[in-house]
């Protein structure tokens, strides 16, 4: 008995010793950040500096050495990241992956962005491709310097038996067009629209579902049944394209710059806070780069040169998505009898034909030919069910502004670092095409302003459909008639009233002359912010803070008097209601009435909509709130009657309804009939998603990260969930990537967090460590004060040129 016990402890010790021995192996793939380390390609030897947060401060003597070594920074802390996008970008992810990905790759593939990405590099000017050049000399000398067995690349790499290629700058510059595609949806949103024709409903139900922003006319479109002549609009479908790849037209963000008039301290303060899927690593890396000619700080994406989100010594900036439509969806009719050619309205015309080769782990080679017409890629090639879409006889291009080689927004990135004032910040947005953003402006001399730069096409008069549905390519009416002139582009400078905000809501006036979108996000955080920044005298970085951490819905403050018109007699609906009448809408994760409230709202579609969409709905369910006011609340309460049953339902019976099967849910779920006891917390969790290993359970545990949170789809502190989650219903997915505020009257004291940490690598102490103080609303100071970023760094290390 005794030998057994030796043996068994034995082989214990020679486990944990072999467990232990892989875990000091595995911390080899943290960056070093202490010492020397020669490089090629740097002309000058620079320092990088991770302050006691992690966040790197680059020191160089050039601006092109500044940027090697921001790009060989990124590779030290995301390396995985940076390869996922760029492969993601390239349509190459069967190449490591599998045959799980072949349909996305095909579909990436003939999007053709890597494509253009590629021929957007010769065109770039020197300034620009100088940095995109520099910037992955930086990251090709870590990739060099790892590998073997003394410095393992991160553990994703060992995982899947990946080693990075060398990076090049069309790898930085299709990671700007592909943040463009996650940040515009309405292409979705045509196909989502045609489909509903094609099922049958009128387009009067069309346009209700749809509405137009509040406050604006209807929209006029014409007869769609005369508009697509020899397209039969039954019985076609438009799934199978990979979720991953649909954009969430739920990406938005908040912005606003006040004025000194209206601070305490006389100088102006600047915040932004852009709303982005979380993932786990983040979106964004904090960053300061330094050279002669250049001293900027703040928010960079892994894998692309400058700062995308922050300041220099003089002036700072932050975005909002504006929101454009810049897609539309083209059918375009076969030539009779040459499927090689297509009509226009001045005869036939040739596909253009690339062929690429798709790379498949431990399967086959595929080949497919990517074919484009004088609009842009045919898409339905890389779907059959997006085939089907278009009808027999015909295909469907892809028009969109990023598909373009003479793309100006590296030039206009590099050149706002640089900027001093408001003008030298406007001249770099000429030169910005994608995508659109809202850019508010501060600098030290007290000037505020918004620029909303971007490539947004100009639809002809007499193109009435304007983006809401597909359209015929052969007809020249509706071929797009040059861009909105820069000049022309919404714009403020110093206005009157002491501030500008944006919140994705509509910026223009009426009788603005150009066509921008008719999909602006609905105003409920544009109202709140309003109301707090006009509510308050004098403005402090305190009051801006709590501002960002608002987490009253203004969308339930609105719907909360029509909904509690009911009178439920169910017990647990007598229970839930008692709790919503003394509610004021707060979305707090420590109370109940938030999870009664969204799961309210989430019966509500079922009951009002899923009987006229049938097998649809599933992809068309979401809160829908302007659509569901025009129907609780408007005139549209034709929607509550159950089109399935002979009884005519009114709007009482069917919010009712919902109450009911709402609050048996959650009793069910949250396995407890008291509802006092819920918590919105429990289900609404902030989830930081890691790709791709949040789709195998056991690396999902290593690798993501969660924290209960407040906040809902229309809070101004944002916590968006899916409410059409089979699984996760009211799990947050999406929020503030970001939160900054920059401080006039002294910008060391600004302030700045993110989502989760600096480093992309689980072993790291900086994987997680921003991740409360985010959800808590706390933040970091963002100083460029060397002693301050000295006083606890974690090491400085010094990178010289190889000789």
């Amino acid at each position: 008995m005794r030998w057994i016990v030796r043996i068994v402890v034995g082989l214990i010790v020679i486990v944990a010793v072999a467990l232990g021995g892989g875990y000091l192996w595995l911390r080899g793939s943290l960056p070093q950040m202490d010492g020397t380390a020669s490089v090629s390609g740097l002309g000058k030897s620079l320092e990088i500096t991770r302050d006691r947060h992690g966040i790197p401060h680059i020191y160089a003597k050039t601006e092109s050495d500044a940027w090697f070594g921001l790009g060989y920074a990124h590779a030290q802390d995301r390396m995985w990241q940076m390869e996922m996008n760029r492969r993601i970008g390239a349509g190459r992810l069967s190449e490591i992956l599998g045959a799980q990905t072949v349909n996305a790759d095909r579909f990436l593939r003939t999007l053709s962005v890597y494509h253009h990405a590629e021929n957007t590099v010769a065109n770039l000017s020197d300034d620009a491709r100088h940095a995109m050049e520099s910037y992955a000399a930086g990251v090709n000398q870590y990739i060099a310097g790892r590998g073997g067995l003394t410095k393992p690349l991160p553990p994703e790499f060992l995982i899947l038996g990946v080693k990075p290629d060398p990076w090049k700058p069309a790898d930085s510059l299709v990671w700007a067009k592909m943040m463009a595609w996650d940040l515009g949806a309405n292409w979705r949103k045509e196909i989502l629209r045609f489909r509903l024709v094609q099922a049958g409903l009128s387009q009067q139900q069309v346009a209700e579902m749809f509405p137009p922003y509040p406050g604006d006319a209807p929209i006029a479109l014409p007869d769609i049944a005369g508009l697509y002549d020899g397209i039969d609009l039954k019985g076609t479908d438009f799934a199978g394209l990979p979720a991953s790849l649909l954009p969430d037209a739920a990406n938005g963000s908040n912005n606003w710059v006040i004025s000194g008039a209206r601070t305490a301290s006389g100088k102006p303060l600047l915040a932004n806070d852009p709303h982005l899927g979380l993932a786990a690593p983040p979106v964004w890396y904090f960053a300061h780069v330094k050279a002669p000619g250049l001293n900027a700080m703040g928010a960079t994406l892994p894998g692309i040169p400058g700062i995308v989100l922050g300041r220099n010594e003089r002036i700072a900036w932050g975005f909002t998505n504006t929101g454009p439509d810049v897609q539309d969806m083209f059918i375009e009719r076969l030539t009779e009898g040459d499927p090689t050619s297509y009509d226009t309205p001045t005869g036939t015309a040739k596909f253009s034909v690339r062929r690429e080769v798709i790379r498949v782990k431990d399967g086959e080679d595929i080949t497919i030919d990517v074919r484009t017409s004088r609009h842009g890629p045919i898409i339905s090639d890389a779907s059959g069910s997006a085939a089907k879409v278009a009808g027999e006889g015909h295909v469907m291009a892809f028009a969109w502004t990023a598909l373009r080689d003479d793309s100006g927004t590296a030039e206009a990135l590099i050149g706002s670092n640089k900027a001093r004032n408001w003008d030298e910040f406007v001249a770099a947005l000429r030169h910005y095409d994608v995508p659109q953003q809202n850019m508010v402006f501060a600098d030290i001399d007290g000037n505020i302003g918004m620029y909303a730069p971007g490539r947004i096409p100009v639809r002809k008069p007499e193109n009435k459909v304007q983006g809401f549905f597909p359209v015929p390519g052969w007809e020249a009416a509706y071929d797009w008639d040059g861009f909105i002139p820069f000049e022309e582009l919404p714009h403020t400078y110093n206005p009157a009233r002491g501030y500008v905000a944006t919140a994705n809501h509509k910026i223009v006036p009426n009788g603005y002359p150009h066509h921008i979108t008719f999909e602006w996000a609905t105003p409920y955080r544009a109202r709140r912010i309003e109301h707090l920044l006009t509510g308050r005298e004098k403005h402090t970085v305190d009051s801006v803070r709590l501002l960002q951490g608002d987490v009253t819905s203004v969308m339930a403050t609105d719907f909360l008097p029509r909904l509690l018109e009911v009178k439920p007699t169910a017990a647990l609906s007598v229970k839930s209601y008692a709790l919503l009448a003394n509610w004021k809408g707060e979305m707090d994760r420590n109370k109940p009435e938030p999870l009664i409230f969204n799961a309210w709202i989430k019966h509500l579609g079922k009951t009002v909509y899923a009987d006229e969409l049938g097998d649809m709905f599933k992809d068309y369910w979401d809160a829908r709130p302007v659509f569901m006011s025009n129907v609780l609340m408007g005139g549209q309460a034709h929607w509550c009657d159950d089109v399935k049953t002979a009884p005519k339902e009114s709007c009482n019976d069917v919010i009712l309804k919902a109450l009911d099967a709402a609050a048996a849910e959650l009793a069910e779920e949250m396995d407890n009939e008291d509802p006092s006891a819920w918590r919105w917390g429990d289900r609404h969790v902030a989830h930081s998603d890691h790709n791709p290993f949040t789709h195998v359970g056991p690396l999902a545990t290593l690798f993501d990260i969660s924290i209960p949170s407040s906040g809902d789809g229309y809070t101004v502190n944002v916590g968006k969930h899916k409410i059409s989650d089979p699984d996760h219903p009211y799990r947050q997915y999406h929020g503030p990537s970001l939160r900054a505020i920059y401080d006039f009257s002294d910008l060391d004291r600004s302030r700045w967090i993110h989502t989760t940490g600096q480093s992309g690598n689980p072993l790291s102490p900086f994987h997680g460590n921003f991740t409360q103080a985010w959800r808590d609303v706390s933040d970091l100071p963002m100083t460029m004060k060397r002693d301050a970023i000295m006083a606890g760094s974690v090491g400085t290390l010094r990178l010289t040129p190889d000789q």
